[in-house]
């Protein structure tokens, strides 16, 4: 009994024990081929959309560093201390003498007059580097070139071999050496170095070679001048300054740099002009190719019209209007 009994239980287990079919082996490896496949085309696509975001956030972050830059820049020009009147600075460069105040601690590769020529707080080179100093890398073609002058607070008030500007709220003169001229008197006059920044794009970056990039021409101690990268991927910079024709604290016309208007020996000059605003624009790109970009846009920053790229980087172009605090006629 006890035999015929253990036979059939194991029977029974026999009976019900069972595996999957192959049909449904075949369905279960289709849906889980479907899920996978699913699973790396979310996954494709999520990392597609990361490398475009972050592509697109790099060009933003490069073109705001450097718009920033030179408004910081603009902003401040025609700062001469406790005043903002340029033609009131002695020692300033005037027609026939460049350096009227003999100062050795003038820079020689740009020239007097780009260091101390203060009656023009801003100037451009419009589409061209016409700077005597060389441009590293070389100059880009069709990109404006802008220098702005100004004051700032000096750190040690007396500086050897730097040149500085002593002013009141009615007169300045520029020193070097730290010999402050006499007619000052320390309790009512300031003591601040003088600022030169000229901005233009170079052809090639030194960091990332094969780049345009932005780069700052700066004045240093000792007559020095520092060439300094700003922003790697700048490819086009174009100015246009704001002026009041008519002294209604209004901006009639927007003109580029070097126009007839600012130039006393030309017909169209105009005596009263007013610079008020700077209006800035950047062609800001990628540093590295993009699969399936492909760039058909019109570039026309300015007044200059840079075609199509037809290549494979993304760009963004950008613009801003600066006010110009100090602006004199």
């Amino acid at each position: 009994m006890n035999d015929l009994g253990d036979k059939g239980t194991t029977m029974t287990a026999k009976k019900y024990q069972s595996g999957v079919t192959l049909v449904e082996l075949m369905v279960a490896l289709a849906v889980g081929s479907f899920l996978m496949i699913g699973a790396v085309q979310v996954y494709n696509q999520s990392r597609q959309a990361f490398v475009i975001n972050e592509s697109i956030a790099r060009v933003q972050e490069t073109a705001q560093f450097a718009m920033d830059t030179v408004e910081a820049d603009l902003r401040m020009a025609s700062n001469w201390g406790m005043h903002s009147r340029g033609n009131a600075v002695e020692g300033r460069s005037l027609v026939g003498t460049p350096n009227p105040l003999a100062l050795g601690s003038v820079p020689a590769g740009c020239g007097a007059d780009w260091a101390l020529d203060l009656g023009k707080p801003v100037e451009g080179d419009n589409n061209a580097y016409v700077l005597p100093c060389a441009a590293t890398g070389g100059a880009q073609a069709n990109s404006d070139t802008v220098t702005v002058r100004r004051a700032t607070v000096a750190v040690a008030p007396l500086e050897a071999g730097r040149l500085q500007i002593q002013s009141t709220r009615i007169a300045a003169e520029v020193f070097d050496n730290g010999n402050v001229p006499p007619a000052f008197l320390p309790a009512s006059s300031q003591t601040h170095n003088l600022m030169v920044n000229s901005y233009y794009v170079s052809a090639n970056s030194t960091l990332i070679p094969g780049v345009p990039t932005l780069r700052r021409m700066s004045l240093g101690a000792g007559g020095a001048i520092t060439d300094q990268e700003v922003a790697p991927g700048v490819e086009n910079m174009q100015l246009q300054l704001g002026v009041d024709t008519n002294q209604d604290n209004t901006v009639d016309r927007y003109v580029n740099p070097g126009d007839p208007i600012f130039d006393p020996l030309d017909v169209a000059f105009i005596p009263g002009a007013r610079v008020m605003t700077a209006r800035v624009w950047m062609v800001v790109r990628s540093l590295t190719r993009e699969v399936g970009i492909d760039d058909q846009t019109v570039y026309a920053p300015g007044d200059v019209n840079l075609g199509t790229p037809n290549d494979d980087f993304r760009r963004m172009q950008i613009s801003k209007t600066i006010l110009l605090r100090n602006s004199r006629t």
